[in-house]
């Protein structure tokens, strides 16, 4: 409904109670919006420093793994690796911030247990196995807050559209449409009052 067409005290309510919906909304959306975009920021910072250990850890156990190659042989430790089962503990749940689900990657720690024997390999390969068991966990933690980074930015985005819509087009429409109405409406009232008077006047000069 086009509120200018339809300048009525009915349709000035109608008006007046959108407006506040719309303010109240864009309050709320805005208050979303920071929590958000602070829970992203912190996720970021803590993704930053992951990064920076996994790729530390990475290099320690590659070298390790280099030094097993080296000192025990590329097919002895490649044997090896045959022996390491596949990792099917990762468990993903959700919970919810602002809305937002988002996923926890779950790695249950257990004690690292060693497939292979130890007359053919040496600390090297224990160092590797460690350091590269290490990444797995970081690796894991890192999946979870990489993907929550993602789906806060998405519903950042969202939220910021239904704001910027709230603050730029409804709120200016409705302040306006409230104002041509209380206008309209005034106007008619001065008609009235002028006409009353008008009215009164001739019925005392008669």
């Amino acid at each position: 409904m086009d509120m200018k067409l339809f300048p009525t005290k009915g349709n000035l309510i109608i008006a007046k109670s959108t407006l506040a919906l719309c303010r109240q909304g864009y309050e709320l959306l805005d208050k979303k919006r920071n929590i958000l975009v602070r829970e992203m920021m912190n996720l970021v910072d803590k993704a930053r420093k992951l990064q920076d250990e996994m790729q530390e850890t990475f290099q320690q156990a590659y070298h390790a793994l280099q030094m097993a190659n080296v000192t025990m042989g590329i097919s002895v430790v490649e044997q090896i690796g045959y022996a390491v089962p596949e990792e099917n503990r990762i468990e993903i749940r959700e919970h919810s911030v602002m809305g937002v689900d988002i996923p926890t990657v779950h790695l249950e720690e257990s004690d690292l247990q060693p497939r292979y024997g130890f007359r053919m390999t040496n600390s090297t390969l224990d160092t590797a196995r460690e350091k590269f068991e290490k990444v797995k966990y970081l690796a894991a933690e890192l999946a979870e807050i990489e993907n929550a980074v993602y789906r806060l930015a998405t519903n950042i985005r969202r939220t910021q559209k239904r704001t910027n819509a709230l603050k730029n087009i409804m709120i200016p429409k409705y302040e306006e449409a409230t104002r041509n109405i209380v206008n309209v409406l005034e106007e008619k009232d001065r008609e009235e009052f002028s006409r009353l008077k008008v009215i009164k006047r001739i019925k005392h000069g008669d």
